[in-house]
């Protein structure tokens, strides 16, 4: 058969990729129709050369059921005649195309709970709720109607300042909610038309967010006694800013390995793990008259953690993060999968910055880092203990 002759089998392939690209638009009620695919026509010398295959090819769609209708027309050949030949397949409208595809039980349901959301929440971008085609043609209809639920009860109580566990729907509960807050974030954005997305769920479903946990490290003997005796101490950020406690020394550190196997420092407090949570660092008031280090990664997200840190605690300064740490480790160094996104980084010092735009411009190589826990240990509590001295 000539390859510019659609046979049955190649159009239904040509559907299922068209339903496959188009669904969601479908859904949302665009899309040109009827749809009209054509099948190709044969010329005298195709048929002149293999006429049986043609044969074959015409009789094919001459004999195909299902949905849509094949177009005929009537052809006239110089040497051969008359022939009434195949030319077009036509489907009038998406539920034809989700039938040929085997896909119209799931287009049946995702189109009728479409339908019912928007009956329900009028204001719902259709666009955004279209995309969510596959939850709406495959959830149970139990899960449904929970999804239902819990964007009813979301959409009425926008502020309700309650903890996830707390939530009044039934058959929602804290696993099944963080699985899904995702599609419930879309969702909602949709109905109240709030654009962007900074991944802040709790605000944008007006619940408590849990209490960030800091967790710290009391070096010192002597501060240890104000504190039970304890030197490992995890607890919320607002819980920590009561210590009765004024280092003279705090030491703050990304990586958790390094925070617990630093040495008994006089005077000093290790903070750990912070991350991109280091703004809390605000929060405690024990460290405004301290002598604050930060030892981080000589990384672009290094660099823009320390200069989140700085805008929390000014007097703040690095240690094991120039030019010259980094360039004697050379045969420690890796790769950042990905810079952060190149942004001011104002508190940044001339040294930091100069290590930081670099790092960006790749002058030691492609995405240069040197993670912390890579250093000698000896050599980095040394120059540790320089840092922190009076």
């Amino acid at each position: 058969m000539p390859k510019k002759l659609l046979s049955p089998d190649a159009a239904r392939d040509f559907l299922v990729r068209r339903f496959n690209n188009q669904h969601q638009n479908w859904l949302a009620g665009e899309g040109t129709w009827p749809l009209f695919i054509s099948l190709g026509t044969p010329t005298q010398n195709d048929i002149a050369e293999d006429a049986s295959a043609v044969r074959e090819w015409a009789s094919a769609w001459q004999s195909r059921t299902g949905p849509g209708e094949v177009v005929f027309e009537e052809r006239q050949f110089t040497r051969l005649g008359r022939h009434r030949l195949p030319v077009g397949l036509t489907l009038p409208d998406a539920v034809a195309v989700a039938a040929c595809v085997g896909q119209l039980q799931r287009w049946e349901v995702a189109t009728q709970r479409y339908q019912q959301m928007l009956g329900r929440w009028p204001a719902m971008e259709r666009r955004a709720l279209a995309s969510r085609f596959d939850v709406l043609a495959d959830y149970s209809a139990a899960e449904f109607e929970r999804l239902m639920a819990l964007l009813a009860w979301l959409d009425a109580n926008p502020a309700s300042g309650l903890y996830l566990r707390q939530l009044p729907v039934e058959g929602v509960d804290t696993k099944w909610l963080e699985k899904r807050t995702g599609l419930m974030a879309g969702l909602l954005r949709s109905l109240r038309e709030v654009a962007g997305d900074d991944g802040d769920f709790h605000r944008l479903f007006g619940l408590m967010r849990p209490a960030h946990r800091v967790r710290i490290r009391v070096l010192c003997p002597v501060l240890r006694r104000a504190v039970g005796g304890l030197c490992d101490i995890e607890a919320p950020a607002g819980e920590l800013a009561s210590l009765a406690i004024s280092p003279e020394t705090v030491v703050i550190v990304e990586n958790l390995e390094t925070g617990l196997a630093l040495p008994d420092l006089p005077g000093t407090v290790a903070i750990m793990r912070l991350g991109n949570a280091v703004s809390v660092l605000g929060l405690l008031p024990w460290l405004h008259d301290a002598k604050v280090v930060y030892w981080g990664d000589i990384d672009t997200h290094g660099f823009a953690i320390l200069d989140r840190a700085r805008r929390a605690v000014p007097q703040l300064q690095s240690v094991l993060m120039d030019e010259a740490t980094l360039l004697s480790h050379r045969p420690l160094w890796g790769q950042e999968s990905t810079q952060c996104p190149n942004a001011p980084l104002d508190t940044l010092t001339a040294e930091e910055r100069l290590v930081y735009d670099n790092l960006r411009a790749h002058t030691w190589g492609q995405c240069v880092r040197l993670e912390q826990e890579r250093l000698g240990w000896a050599q980095a509590v040394e120059a540790l203990a320089l840092a922190l001295a009076p």
